[in-house]
């Protein structure tokens, strides 16, 4: 995420954010399901960490957890779980060979740019292991856009989504879609698929 202004959001109402994650991500059956789909004590990266909740919830279930977010705000909530490692990363700048058995990209690379998509996502599957399990969350629709407040969202459909997982190397197996309602206070359709890399 290299957007200043979104950044910008994200510090400012960081320990917000923090509460409005914390209601969900706890008992979020998508978490469950990807914690379920990893060997146990297995490698997860949690990208675009934001307050860490995710991480924490992976990291109780016995993963070890490499957590990453671009804002320094978040990542000092993040670090602030016992067992999760959490370091300030742009999306662009995780690089590496089978590192993790799973990756949790979990609404966060709807803050990248369009066309920065293809090379991120061919990153991360380079970074997943042989095999490994790879959760992303997106908002639906076609365009790029600021929400109220300011956010920069880069907006897919379901078409877009496979075929840039395909291009990077995934298979797709699992969909889920819903609505839901975020920082900014409006409601917004969502689609995550996880696949195989």
């Amino acid at each position: 995420m290299s957007d200043h202004e979104t950044l910008k959001v994200y510090a400012a109402q960081s320990e917000k954010y923090a509460s409005l994650t914390d209601e969900f991500l706890s008992s979020d059956p998508l978490l469950t399901d990807f914690i379920a789909a990893l060997p146990l004590g297995g490698s997860a990266l949690d990208l675009g960490c934001g307050p860490g909740t995710a991480a924490a919830v992976m990291a109780n279930a016995g993963l070890q957890v490499h957590a990453t977010d671009a804002v320094p705000e978040m990542i000092a909530l993040a670090a602030k779980h016992p067992l999760v490692h959490a370091e300030i990363q742009t999306f662009d700048q995780i690089n590496g060979t089978n590192l993790y058995d799973g990756i949790w990209a979990n609404f966060s690379l709807l803050h990248a740019d369009r066309d920065a998509l293809p090379d991120i996502l061919k990153s991360l599957h380079t970074a997943l292991k042989p095999n490994g399990y790879f959760h992303i969350g997106m908002k639906l629709g076609t365009n790029t856009a600021r929400d109220s407040i300011g956010r920069q969202y880069t907006y897919v459909t379901e078409e877009e989504l496979r075929a840039l997982l395909t291009t990077a190397g995934f298979t797709a197996i699992k969909k889920h879609t819903g609505s839901g309602k975020g920082l900014d206070g409006t409601y917004a359709d969502w689609i995550a698929l996880a696949a195989y890399g």
